[in-house]
């Protein structure tokens, strides 16, 4: 067998191996309510999920961590080693625990788990051992049934840690569900990445950056240039007496009209005559990845923004958008 074979089927078996394990976690989760038990118990809950773990395991509690608390549920992450040496004070009375463990049996668990039920916390198990030491004593537990791991030992945690990263997801969106949490909700978690963006900022919210490029129909070739350098966007609206544009102009625009015109002429040019009809225009209040879509729609680099009765506000950049993160 050759280094490109070798490579080829044993990423393959990898896969087929974890495919196996998600499939085994959705049929054990439509075969009991243990799974909607937890998740209703979750949401109950006054205070917040502490999840735990050992090793590998306390990899994937930070990642749910990070999820649950970006989608609106409390949450904080505990080192199981850290706990019994102290940390164990971050549980507070109205607290659940989740604790990750794939054989549930490890010694820091061991020690772990009877203090929080001195404490009186209800226990959360994610373990694939449903008669581990951890399993027995948890109030309730997420099996995440494996039959082996993916790697060729059976020993390096992955298909393990990939049930606990699938479950974690699925107890997160479970209570995203329940709760009805919305695009509004996550944007006031996200409000400085990409995503939240493209949920809350508005092209009021870029056009204004600018300072508004505008000429009027008859104005001359020598003010259209002026303007266009002076607002640097790189091109200006053309606008009616009642201030609706009627075209926009921009240096691809100049060019070509240039190159057709004799130099004599170039005096002559008025807006009107320089100007590309029918510009594209989007309202202040839409979402800024609306004029994304738009300007990829028509592979342009502007859009003119007008308000409820069309008349011109100013202009989004292709800049802007790149700027905020969109692109």
């Amino acid at each position: 067998m050759s280094i490109k074979q070798l490579i080829r089927e044993n990423a393959q078996r990898t896969l087929r191996i974890e495919v196996d394990a998600l499939e085994a976690l959705e049929r054990s989760i439509g075969q009991s309510d243990a799974f909607v038990d937890c998740v209703e118990a979750v949401a109950a809950a006054a205070g917040r999920l502490v999840v735990t773990g050992i090793g590998k395991s306390a990899v994937v509690a930070q990642k749910i961590v990070a999820t649950l608390n970006s989608t609106g549920q409390p949450a904080l992450f505990l080192h199981a080693a850290d706990a019994i040496h102290g940390d164990i004070g971050m549980i507070q009375p109205n607290d659940m625990v989740l604790c990750l463990s794939k054989s549930g049996e490890t010694p820091e668990i061991k020690v772990l788990v009877p203090l929080v039920k001195r404490f009186g916390n209800p226990l959360i198990a994610m373990t694939a051992q449903q008669h581990s030491f951890l399993a027995r004593q948890a109030d309730y537990l997420l099996w995440t049934p494996i039959d082996r791991e993916a790697d060729p030992n059976n020993l390096a945690p992955t298909a393990s840690t990939t049930s606990q990263m699938a479950l974690g997801d699925a107890l997160a969106t479970a209570l995203i569900a329940i709760r009805g949490f919305s695009s509004d909700d996550f944007a006031r978690y996200h409000p400085g990445g990409a995503l939240g963006k493209q949920l809350y900022l508005r092209v009021r919210d870029l056009y204004l950056l600018h300072e508004k490029a505008v000429v009027s129909e008859e104005a001359g070739l020598s003010q259209v240039l002026l303007e266009m350098s002076s607002k640097r966007l790189g091109a200006t609206a053309v606008a009616d007496k009642e201030g609706r544009p009627t075209g926009i102009i921009t240096d691809g625009d100049l060019r070509r009209m240039l190159e057709r015109r004799q130099p004599e002429e170039w005096h002559l040019l008025k807006a009107v005559d320089l100007q590309t009809k029918a510009p594209r225009t989007i309202g202040a209040e839409a979402m800024a990845v609306e004029a994304l879509q738009e300007i990829r729609k028509h592979s342009i680099t502007q859009l003119l923004v007008v308000d409820e009765e069309g008349k011109y506000l100013g202009m989004i950049h292709l800049h802007d958008l790149v700027r905020e993160g969109f692109i």
